[in-house]
């Protein structure tokens, strides 16, 4: 990618596109598109073709998606396979249409079987079921690296997927009804920590910025003490779903982003499969850090980094989810990238990032 050329990132407001917008400003680039979803619905197939037509970007980061954890996963099935499976496929038919010279696709870890073999290495996808919390989110991410490889396959496309692991960081989602676990345990101990202490200015801030279930920061204390309780938070203790025991691997969202930036300069369809190969398959690429620690742990990690004092109590009767999720990063460090932020280091910056946002 040249420096003055058009490029467009999906979801440039969101965890890792804002991280990937920043990362290319900071190397130099300086035509960027960026549309919101209200400027843009990315469902509506007409009106990404419109776009594509008129701004005709050169290079494609499709980091948009519907995403949540567990409990959005459970809750909203259909809108997450139904959503992303719209999205990727108006975004990468338009591309192809407009002769976009190079994609990266955004997938997710999720997409390996619930019980493959650990670490997962790129080939163990489609080798066995999927988890049932997020299987319609992990089949619409499947069916998007699918047709990246597809179109690579038939029409000589330069479309590359990308799987990372958990991301956490700076424009995290801290929606306690629809975030992943990093950023609710954040979330959570830190308004633990806030009434623990009686702080009500930061209980008030806090939810006026980001109100849950449309209580806010003018609220009643009655009415903010009850919905924090519903969701497991009080002034002694913070609820956290299952056992605590699932392992679980973490990577700094602006870490993900130099991967993406540095997969778009430097590697193409080719490069990521065996030459010669009789069935090219397994073209994506695991992003990640290769080291898991457990919910348990991290949340214990979270508690001494925002000073909570009280207890982390795990609900049992609530699901894991899946038990590991540690992905092979074999491949992208051969390819010359590797992370260099460790999760005790993340989780200090995201903490502070927080607080001070």
């Amino acid at each position: 990618m040249n420096k003055q050329a058009k490029i467009y990132i999906a979801g440039h407001r969101g965890l890792v596109g804002s991280a990937i917008w920043s990362n290319l400003v900071n190397k130099g680039y300086s035509n960027l598109i960026g549309r919101t979803s209200t400027e843009l619905d990315l469902r509506d197939a007409a009106a990404v073709e419109r776009f594509f037509a008129e701004e005709q970007p050169e290079y494609v980061y499709l980091a948009a998606a519907k995403v949540g954890g567990i409990v959005a996963n459970l809750t909203y099935r259909a809108d997450f396979i139904f959503d992303n499976l719209a999205i990727q496929q108006n975004i990468i038919g338009a591309s192809y249409r407009h002769q976009v010279k190079k994609l990266l696709f955004l997938g997710s870890t999720c997409i390996y079987p619930r019980d493959c073999t650990q670490p997962m290495h790129e080939t163990e996808l489609l080798t066995s079921a999927l988890e049932y919390t997020n299987e319609p989110y992990a089949i619409a991410k499947i069916a998007g690296l699918k047709l990246c490889e597809s179109f690579n396959i038939q029409y000589g496309t330069n479309y590359i997927a990308v799987m990372p692991t958990n991301l956490y960081g700076p424009n995290d989602n801290f929606d306690l009804e629809r975030s992943h676990v990093l950023p609710a345990l954040i979330r959570k101990i830190y308004l633990a920590q806030a009434l623990e202490s009686d702080n009500w200015n930061t209980l008030r801030a806090d939810l006026t910025k980001r109100p849950i279930e449309q209580i806010d920061g003018t609220a009643s204390k009655e009415a903010i003490l009850s919905i924090l309780s519903k969701y497991g938070i009080t002034k002694n203790r913070v609820e956290i779903w299952g056992t605590g025991k699932p392992m679980r691997e973490f990577l700094w969202s602006e870490e993900m982003a130099d991967a993406c930036v540095f997969v778009m300069e430097r590697i193409d369809f080719k490069d990521t499969y065996t030459p010669n190969s009789t069935e090219i398959q397994n073209c994506h690429i695991n992003i990640g850090t290769g080291r898991e620690i457990s919910i348990a742990n991290v949340s214990q990690l979270i508690k001494e980094t925002v000073g909570f004092a009280g207890e982390l109590y795990f609900n049992t009767s609530k699901p894991d989810g899946t038990m590991r999720k540690l992905t092979d990063v074999t491949k992208i460090n051969d390819l010359g990238w590797k992370h260099k932020i460790e999760i005790e280091t993340g989780i200090q910056k995201i903490v502070d990032w927080y607080r001070n946002e």
